[in-house]
């Protein structure tokens, strides 16, 4: 089966100035691309040239199986959700989702009969008489989507849909865009500069930095093996740590040695089959990090260290401290009931099965 959109080589100018670099990323059927990056990454540029709104300087991009690189947006068999929501202010609802039909010379009834299938969908049907002044946030982002969605289009394309709700009305709708995608199977590509959106959505991650892709993969596999530090930093809340340390073959494995303020280093044992220069980042989740007295899962693999622990936050179901090691400051996600205080030292286990290593210099995964 031909990849629903595939990009080759793609290179985006502006002038002299280069702001997508060598974008190769292809999508089956059914899939829901996230494209995500801090501001400036370049990542809705990439979805404008997807959709046609930019032209692309090189490389090649196709559709359903059909060059699309030099087609108008028109023809590209696509539908666009965009951040701003675009509706027009002075038609109703159910004109605003079927305008597009109309003036593709939809039959009367076939407009009807998509509307009342979408509105159902997207349970507006209440609405459909009102005007998008009337409504709020979360009913206008529906509509932009029911637009969409009338058209049936090969792909889907949305642009930071969610970024002018608030922070409860965007859970909601993130669940609702998950939901309608699972009920569809259809193909969709979606913008974030949130983590946690591309995370909970996504089938597939592109993270982008400087107009250039930095790991493709599935959620899981971005959140587990980053490819760089740079996405270690980037994807997961808090994020993961990066931690400066030594190495040392002993015999058995590798040392690890952390340093600690005022104390001896953390020396850690890696007894898994990786060759490590002499200078390594260690990168650990703050999940990673546990306390052994209330620790109940199966790794074999729990070192533990005394740390001491400079704040204490806690957050409902889990609790995060935070302690200075390697001279950064290393948060560990611990479960609401410890006991762990400020100015006081507390003994936590780190899980080194779950370890990524990278390099200090160029950032790149080692293991």
């Amino acid at each position: 089966m031909a990849p629903i959109l595939d990009i080759k080589g793609l290179y985006k100018n502006y002038g002299s100035v280069e702001i997508l670099k060598d974008i190769n990323v292809s999508i089956e059927p059914g899939d829901f691309l996230v494209l995500v990056g801090p501001s400036g990454c370049g990542k809705s540029t990439l979805l404008n040239c997807i959709a046609g709104l930019e032209p692309i300087s090189g490389g090649t991009l196709a559709i359903g199986g059909q060059d699309m690189t030099h087609v108008n947006p028109k023809d590209r068999d696509i539908a666009m959700v965009f951040q701003s929501y675009a509706l027009y202010p002075t038609m109703s609802v159910a004109k605003n989702i079927t305008f597009g039909m109309k003036v593709r010379g939809a039959s009367k009834a076939e407009q009807q009969e998509q509307l009342e299938k979408v509105a159902k969908q997207l349970q507006i049907e209440q609405l459909l008489n009102r005007r998008p002044g009337q409504l709020s946030g979360g009913q206008r982002q529906r509509v932009a989507i029911g637009r969409a969605l009338v058209r049936d289009p090969k792909l889907f394309l949305f642009d930071e849909p969610l970024s002018n709700l608030d922070a409860k009305l965007r859970v909601e709708m993130r669940t609702e865009i998950k939901a309608l995608h699972q009920r569809l199977g259809a193909s969709m590509v979606y913008v974030t500069h949130d983590q946690i959106e591309a995370m909970t959505l996504a089938t597939k991650i592109v993270v982008m930095k400087a107009g250039v892709i930095q790991q493709i993969g599935s959620p899981a596999e971005i959140y587990n093996t980053p490819a760089n530090m740079f996405v270690a930093d980037f994807m997961g809340s808090p994020a993961m740590n990066l931690i400066p340390a030594k190495t040392k073959a002993n015999g058995v494995g590798i040392n690890i040695e952390i340093e600690r303020k005022n104390a001896p280093p953390i020396v850690m044992t890696e007894t898994r089959d990786i060759s490590l220069p002499s200078d390594v980042v260690v990168g650990i989740r703050p999940e990673d990090i546990v306390e052994p007295k209330l620790y109940s899962g199966a790794s074999n693999q729990l070192q533990d260290a005394e740390c001491m622990i400079e704040i204490v936050e806690p957050a409902g179901a889990d609790t995060f401290v935070v302690s200075e090691l390697g001279g950064t400051q290393v948060t560990a996600r611990l479960n609401a009931e410890t006991t762990a205080t400020a100015g006081q030292s507390q003994q936590l286990a780190f899980d080194l099965n779950k370890v990524s290593y990278f390099a200090p210099d160029s950032g790149l995964r080692l293991n």
